[in-house]
Protein backbone atom coordinates (compact mmCIF):
# COMPACT_ATOMS: atom_id res chain seq x y z
CA UNK A 1 0.00 0.00 0.00
CA UNK A 2 1.28 3.32 -0.71
CA UNK A 3 2.57 5.43 2.10
CA UNK A 4 -0.16 8.56 1.62
CA UNK A 5 1.22 12.27 1.41
CA UNK A 6 -0.14 15.73 0.73
CA UNK A 7 -0.62 15.99 -3.13
CA UNK A 8 2.05 18.97 -4.21
CA UNK A 9 3.92 18.98 -1.07
CA UNK A 10 7.70 18.85 -0.32
CA UNK A 11 9.13 17.37 2.42
CA UNK A 12 11.96 18.81 4.70
CA UNK A 13 13.49 17.45 7.50
CA UNK A 14 14.89 20.64 9.88
CA UNK A 15 17.05 20.87 12.91
CA UNK A 16 15.30 22.87 15.68
CA UNK A 17 17.02 22.01 19.41
CA UNK A 18 20.19 19.96 20.06
CA UNK A 19 19.69 16.36 18.64
CA UNK A 20 16.49 17.06 17.32
CA UNK A 21 14.82 18.00 13.72
CA UNK A 22 11.21 17.78 12.50
CA UNK A 23 9.60 16.09 9.75
CA UNK A 24 7.69 18.85 8.03
CA UNK A 25 5.38 19.25 4.67
CA UNK A 26 5.47 21.89 2.83
CA UNK A 27 3.80 23.54 0.24
CA UNK A 28 1.92 26.75 -1.80
CA UNK A 29 3.36 30.73 -1.45
CA UNK A 30 2.03 33.39 0.30
CA UNK A 31 1.88 34.24 3.86
CA UNK A 32 2.69 31.64 6.28
CA UNK A 33 0.51 29.05 8.35
CA UNK A 34 1.48 26.44 10.51
CA UNK A 35 -0.58 23.24 11.17
CA UNK A 36 0.00 21.32 14.13
CA UNK A 37 -1.25 17.28 14.00
CA UNK A 38 -3.15 15.81 16.87
CA UNK A 39 -3.27 12.14 18.22
CA UNK A 40 -3.20 9.44 17.38
CA UNK A 41 -2.06 11.33 14.07
CA UNK A 42 0.42 12.89 12.07
CA UNK A 43 0.50 16.20 9.61
CA UNK A 44 -1.12 13.82 7.24
CA UNK A 45 -4.49 15.10 8.88
CA UNK A 46 -4.52 18.18 7.27
CA UNK A 47 -3.79 16.84 4.05
CA UNK A 48 -6.84 18.48 2.81
CA UNK A 49 -6.86 21.39 4.73
CA UNK A 50 -3.48 21.91 4.06
CA UNK A 51 -3.99 21.30 -0.13
CA UNK A 52 -7.28 23.87 -0.27
CA UNK A 53 -4.95 26.66 2.04
CA UNK A 54 -2.21 26.11 -0.49
CA UNK A 55 -3.83 28.10 -3.08
CA UNK A 56 -2.63 31.61 -1.33
CA UNK A 57 -0.38 30.71 1.13
CA UNK A 58 2.52 28.53 2.41
CA UNK A 59 1.56 25.65 4.10
CA UNK A 60 3.66 23.92 7.12
CA UNK A 61 3.18 20.96 8.33
CA UNK A 62 5.10 19.17 10.51
CA UNK A 63 5.50 16.34 12.84
CA UNK A 64 5.52 17.22 16.19
CA UNK A 65 8.38 16.52 18.49
CA UNK A 66 7.88 12.79 19.13
CA UNK A 67 5.48 11.98 16.64
CA UNK A 68 5.65 10.62 13.16
CA UNK A 69 9.11 10.68 10.97
CA UNK A 70 10.25 13.83 13.27
CA UNK A 71 12.92 12.81 16.37
CA UNK A 72 11.80 11.18 19.23
CA UNK A 73 14.51 12.05 21.77
CA UNK A 74 14.50 9.97 25.21
CA UNK A 75 12.43 11.72 28.36
CA UNK A 76 15.42 13.17 30.04
CA UNK A 77 13.07 15.08 32.48
CA UNK A 78 10.08 16.93 32.37
CA UNK A 79 11.18 19.68 29.71
CA UNK A 80 11.70 17.27 26.83
CA UNK A 81 7.89 16.97 25.80
CA UNK A 82 6.65 20.27 27.62
CA UNK A 83 4.51 22.36 25.39
CA UNK A 84 7.12 25.20 26.33
CA UNK A 85 9.57 22.96 24.21
CA UNK A 86 7.33 21.96 21.53
CA UNK A 87 6.38 25.04 21.05
CA UNK A 88 9.59 26.81 20.73
CA UNK A 89 10.33 23.22 18.33
CA UNK A 90 7.87 24.97 15.87
CA UNK A 91 8.68 28.52 16.45
CA UNK A 92 12.25 27.80 15.47
CA UNK A 93 11.08 25.62 12.34
CA UNK A 94 9.61 28.57 11.11
CA UNK A 95 12.16 30.64 11.21
CA UNK A 96 14.76 28.38 9.44
CA UNK A 97 11.91 28.15 6.87
CA UNK A 98 12.24 32.23 6.60
CA UNK A 99 9.26 33.10 8.80
CA UNK A 100 9.45 35.30 11.57
CA UNK A 101 6.10 35.39 11.86
CA UNK A 102 2.77 33.18 10.97
CA UNK A 103 -0.48 32.19 11.62
CA UNK A 104 -0.70 28.79 13.63
CA UNK A 105 -3.60 26.20 13.50
CA UNK A 106 -3.36 23.19 15.89
CA UNK A 107 -5.58 20.22 16.54
CA UNK A 108 -6.02 18.37 19.87
CA UNK A 109 -2.38 17.86 20.88
CA UNK A 110 -0.98 20.39 18.37
CA UNK A 111 -3.60 22.73 19.82
CA UNK A 112 -1.97 22.84 23.38
CA UNK A 113 1.55 23.32 21.31
CA UNK A 114 0.16 25.88 19.60
CA UNK A 115 -1.52 27.74 22.64
CA UNK A 116 1.87 27.75 24.17
CA UNK A 117 3.43 29.38 21.47
CA UNK A 118 0.57 31.87 21.23
CA UNK A 119 2.01 32.46 24.76
CA UNK A 120 5.57 32.39 24.82
CA UNK A 121 5.93 33.45 21.65
CA UNK A 122 3.34 36.53 20.49
CA UNK A 123 5.97 37.98 18.40
CA UNK A 124 6.12 35.36 16.26
CA UNK A 125 2.43 34.02 16.11
CA UNK A 126 0.02 36.31 14.72
CA UNK A 127 -3.05 34.54 14.74
CA UNK A 128 -3.87 31.41 16.19
CA UNK A 129 -6.45 28.58 15.64
CA UNK A 130 -7.04 25.52 18.17
CA UNK A 131 -9.54 22.71 17.42
CA UNK A 132 -11.66 20.49 20.05
CA UNK A 133 -9.33 21.14 23.40
CA UNK A 134 -9.04 22.99 26.35
CA UNK A 135 -6.31 24.60 27.57
CA UNK A 136 -3.94 21.90 29.64
CA UNK A 137 -5.00 23.75 33.30
CA UNK A 138 -8.54 24.23 32.41
CA UNK A 139 -9.17 20.73 30.95
CA UNK A 140 -7.99 18.89 34.28
CA UNK A 141 -9.80 21.00 36.23
CA UNK A 142 -12.91 19.87 33.81
CA UNK A 143 -12.76 16.45 34.34
CA UNK A 144 -14.26 14.81 37.31
CA UNK A 145 -16.90 12.03 38.48
CA UNK A 146 -17.70 9.41 36.27
CA UNK A 147 -18.32 11.56 33.10
CA UNK A 148 -13.64 11.82 33.63
CA UNK A 149 -13.80 8.22 32.05
CA UNK A 150 -14.21 9.52 28.48
CA UNK A 151 -10.31 11.01 29.28
CA UNK A 152 -9.16 7.42 30.54
CA UNK A 153 -5.99 7.81 28.15
CA UNK A 154 -5.17 10.74 30.12
CA UNK A 155 -4.42 9.30 33.58
CA UNK A 156 -3.45 6.26 32.21
CA UNK A 157 -0.16 8.32 30.38
CA UNK A 158 0.14 10.64 33.33
CA UNK A 159 1.34 7.66 35.40
CA UNK A 160 5.14 7.56 36.24
CA UNK A 161 7.49 6.24 33.38
CA UNK A 162 7.16 2.23 32.90
CA UNK A 163 4.03 1.04 33.36
CA UNK A 164 1.43 3.42 30.49
CA UNK A 165 4.78 2.44 28.20
CA UNK A 166 4.35 -1.44 28.48
CA UNK A 167 0.84 -1.68 29.03
CA UNK A 168 0.39 0.28 25.40
CA UNK A 169 2.77 -0.85 23.56
CA UNK A 170 1.74 -4.73 24.12
CA UNK A 171 -1.53 -3.62 22.05
CA UNK A 172 -0.64 -0.55 20.25
CA UNK A 173 -3.08 -0.91 17.42
CA UNK A 174 -5.81 -1.67 19.85
CA UNK A 175 -5.14 1.28 21.54
CA UNK A 176 -4.68 3.89 19.28
CA UNK A 177 -7.32 2.41 17.07
CA UNK A 178 -9.71 2.63 19.51
CA UNK A 179 -9.33 6.73 19.48
CA UNK A 180 -9.38 6.86 15.72
CA UNK A 181 -12.91 4.73 15.88
CA UNK A 182 -14.79 5.83 18.67
CA UNK A 183 -13.52 10.19 17.84
CA UNK A 184 -14.94 9.90 14.25
CA UNK A 185 -18.58 10.27 13.13
CA UNK A 186 -17.73 9.09 9.57
CA UNK A 187 -15.79 6.52 9.22
CA UNK A 188 -14.67 7.05 5.97
CA UNK A 189 -13.08 10.27 7.14
CA UNK A 190 -10.22 8.34 7.80
CA UNK A 191 -9.67 5.56 4.68
CA UNK A 192 -7.76 2.57 5.25
CA UNK A 193 -4.12 3.11 3.77
CA UNK A 194 -4.18 7.13 6.30
CA UNK A 195 -5.34 4.91 9.39
CA UNK A 196 -2.68 2.35 8.75
CA UNK A 197 0.25 5.65 8.72
CA UNK A 198 -1.22 6.94 11.89
CA UNK A 199 -1.19 2.99 13.64
CA UNK A 200 2.28 2.66 12.04
CA UNK A 201 3.60 5.91 13.45
CA UNK A 202 2.47 5.84 17.11
CA UNK A 203 3.01 2.00 16.99
CA UNK A 204 6.96 2.92 16.81
CA UNK A 205 6.64 6.07 19.28
CA UNK A 206 4.77 4.73 22.39
CA UNK A 207 7.44 6.18 24.47
CA UNK A 208 7.36 9.90 23.44
CA UNK A 209 3.50 9.71 22.86
CA UNK A 210 3.26 8.58 26.52
CA UNK A 211 6.05 11.57 27.67
CA UNK A 212 4.11 14.21 26.08
CA UNK A 213 0.96 13.55 27.74
CA UNK A 214 2.54 13.03 31.07
CA UNK A 215 4.11 16.31 30.60
CA UNK A 216 0.48 17.42 30.22
CA UNK A 217 -0.06 16.29 33.87
CA UNK A 218 3.27 17.90 35.22
CA UNK A 219 5.18 21.00 34.10
CA UNK A 220 2.26 22.12 31.92
CA UNK A 221 -0.71 22.31 33.96
CA UNK A 222 2.58 24.66 36.13
CA UNK A 223 3.19 26.78 33.04
CA UNK A 224 -0.42 27.42 32.45
CA UNK A 225 -0.84 28.13 36.44
CA UNK A 226 2.08 30.94 36.44
CA UNK A 227 0.22 32.72 33.52
CA UNK A 228 -2.81 32.54 34.82
CA UNK A 229 -1.25 33.89 37.64
CA UNK A 230 0.70 36.53 36.02
CA UNK A 231 -2.60 37.48 34.04
CA UNK A 232 -0.63 36.25 31.12
CA UNK A 233 -3.31 36.38 27.48
CA UNK A 234 -3.13 35.55 24.35
CA UNK A 235 -3.07 39.11 22.67
CA UNK A 236 -4.04 37.64 18.61
CA UNK A 237 -6.88 37.04 17.45
CA UNK A 238 -8.01 33.46 18.39
CA UNK A 239 -10.31 30.93 16.82
CA UNK A 240 -11.65 27.92 18.63
CA UNK A 241 -13.75 25.35 17.18
CA UNK A 242 -14.72 22.76 19.38
CA UNK A 243 -17.44 19.50 19.79
CA UNK A 244 -19.93 20.51 22.59
CA UNK A 245 -17.89 18.59 25.12
CA UNK A 246 -19.22 21.11 27.63
CA UNK A 247 -22.67 20.01 27.41
CA UNK A 248 -21.27 16.09 28.59
CA UNK A 249 -18.47 17.99 30.83
CA UNK A 250 -20.22 20.36 32.86
CA UNK A 251 -18.66 23.61 31.43
CA UNK A 252 -18.66 26.64 29.40
CA UNK A 253 -15.99 26.02 26.67
CA UNK A 254 -16.66 30.09 25.37
CA UNK A 255 -15.81 30.94 28.78
CA UNK A 256 -12.94 29.10 29.72
CA UNK A 257 -11.32 29.75 26.59
CA UNK A 258 -12.43 33.42 26.68
CA UNK A 259 -10.61 33.94 29.74
CA UNK A 260 -7.09 33.37 27.84
CA UNK A 261 -8.52 34.71 24.09
CA UNK A 262 -10.14 38.64 24.46
CA UNK A 263 -10.31 38.35 21.10
CA UNK A 264 -12.11 35.43 20.82
CA UNK A 265 -14.45 33.51 18.07
CA UNK A 266 -15.67 30.59 20.07
CA UNK A 267 -17.78 27.95 17.25
CA UNK A 268 -18.89 24.42 18.00
CA UNK A 269 -19.09 21.76 15.17
CA UNK A 270 -21.17 19.07 14.57
CA UNK A 271 -18.36 16.53 13.28
CA UNK A 272 -16.59 14.08 15.21
CA UNK A 273 -13.27 15.05 17.04
CA UNK A 274 -11.04 14.84 13.52
CA UNK A 275 -13.21 17.87 11.92
CA UNK A 276 -9.81 18.50 9.59
CA UNK A 277 -11.00 15.25 8.06
CA UNK A 278 -14.61 15.08 8.41
CA UNK A 279 -15.23 18.42 7.80
CA UNK A 280 -12.09 20.00 5.81
CA UNK A 281 -14.04 22.56 3.77
CA UNK A 282 -15.24 24.25 7.10
CA UNK A 283 -12.30 24.24 8.19
CA UNK A 284 -10.27 25.83 5.84
CA UNK A 285 -12.55 28.60 5.43
CA UNK A 286 -12.75 29.29 9.54
CA UNK A 287 -9.02 29.42 8.71
CA UNK A 288 -9.15 31.63 6.04
CA UNK A 289 -11.57 34.01 8.28
CA UNK A 290 -9.43 33.60 10.76
CA UNK A 291 -6.07 34.87 8.86
CA UNK A 292 -8.62 38.32 7.44
CA UNK A 293 -9.07 39.30 10.90
CA UNK A 294 -7.56 42.23 12.29
CA UNK A 295 -4.07 42.40 14.60
CA UNK A 296 -3.76 44.51 17.09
Amino acid sequence: MPHPTIPGFTHRRVPVDEGVALHAAVGGTGSPVVLLHGFPQTHLMWRHVAADLAADHTVICPDLRGYGASDKPAEAGPDTYSKRTMARDVVTLARRLGHERFALAGHDRGALVAFRAGLDHPDAVSRLACLDVLPTLDMWEALHGTSAAVGFHLYLMAQPPGLPERMIGASADAFFGHFLDVWTHDPGAVPADVRESYLAACRDAVPSIVADYRASAGIDVDHDKADRAAGNRLGMPVSVLQQDWGAALGYEAAALWGAWAPDLRHTTVDCGHFMAEEAPGDIATALRDLMKRPVH
